[in-house]
């Protein structure tokens, strides 16, 4: 997992992990604001958007750091000029790595989503 990290590049893969925690965060401050009902029908919404949010805003980063990436790998075989294919291959892979990490971070975005909105229909009724 440390090897995915740094492959993916500290940077983006940083800021990917702070877009996940403040994700988290902001789920598990709706999900118990709600539950408990100390929070009004529009300040679980507001929670619900910035979860899903967060979510997006990762998954655009992650393919941030694929174009990024891609861009350097291009510069990179132009100057080379002959490149083999698994040389290649293996930049692309590497360069998916923070797409993926974003697209986790998404999917798990839209599940909390989905859980806080069942909560607060619980709770309002």
């Amino acid at each position: 997992m440390i090897d995915l990290f740094n492959e993916g590049g500290p940077l983006f893969m940083g800021i990917l992990t702070i877009l996940f925690l403040l994700m988290i965060v902001a789920a598990v401050r709706t999900y118990t604001r709600s539950s408990q009902g100390k929070t009004s029908l529009k300040q679980a919404k507001q929670g619900i958007s910035n979860v899903r949010s967060l979510g997006l805003l990762a998954l655009v980063f992650g393919i941030f750091g694929q174009l990024l990436g891609l861009y350097d790998m291009f510069t990179a075989i132009q100057q080379i000029e002959s490149v083999a294919p698994a040389l290649l291959a293996g930049g692309l892979k590497v360069s998916m790595i923070t797409t993926l990490y974003g697209m986790v971070i998404f999917i798990i975005a839209l599940i909390a989503v989905m859980i806080l909105r069942r909560t607060i229909r619980q709770v309002a009724e």
